[in-house]
């Protein structure tokens, strides 16, 4: 394939991942088909299914999408700092803009997560562990803290990343207009500086 083929052939799978994660965000999982996707995405179902094999590869490649599209997020603003505690409030801070600014993202995810099953028929929620990208990048940076003495050795770092990572996550489902992001937020970093100190 050429270079410029290449370069097509990404950009329509990344249509077609966007187009997915519409549909997701509009009817949800259980109505969610190819031929939906297709018509929100004005090409055929045919062209889909020559992207991707069916409908089960589909969603775990826009599984893979949205995590990686996170990551992205949240790992340029940390890297962007390089005082450890700037870095783990550049993470708060990351995770929270990213559920505020990236609303779509965050129901497809979670209408993947606790809809959808692998070829094996297991739910993908099932699968989170240990291993979680989000949590790992939140230990590493608690635990480096902890080797540099910049922060308190009186906590796990695991246990601490599990807690940080559920707070910053409920608050994607606390979006209103009476819900204040930036006190949120505030809030956070409070009680997250408290543990670490």
């Amino acid at each position: 394939m050429t270079k410029e083929k290449s370069f097509i052939s990404e950009a329509r799978r990344e249509q077609i991942l966007k187009a997915t994660i519409d549909v997701l965000n509009d009817i949800g999982y259980v109505k969610l088909s190819l031929a939906k996707i297709a018509k929100h995405a004005k090409i055929s179902t045919g062209l889909i299914s020559y992207h991707f094999a069916d409908k089960e590869e589909l969603i775990h490649h826009t599984l893979n999408y949205l995590i990686g599209a996170q990551l992205e997020f949240i790992d340029s603003r940390v890297k962007a700092e390089t005082d450890i505690y700037q870095q783990l409030l550049a993470y708060i801070k990351a995770t929270l803009a990213y559920q505020y600014e990236y609303v779509k993202n965050n129901v497809a995810l979670i209408e993947i997560i606790f809809n959808a099953r692998t070829v094996d028929n297991i739910p993908y929620y099932k699968l989170l562990n240990e291993e979680d990208p989000f949590y790992l990048r939140l230990e590493n940076i608690l635990a480096e803290g902890q080797e540099k003495n910049v922060f308190s050795s009186n906590f796990q770092p695991k246990a601490t990343a599990v807690l940080i990572n559920g707070a910053a996550s409920e608050s994607m489902l606390l979006q209103s207009e009476s819900f204040d992001v930036q006190n949120y937020e505030q809030e956070l970093i409070k009680m997250v500086t408290k543990i670490v100190q």
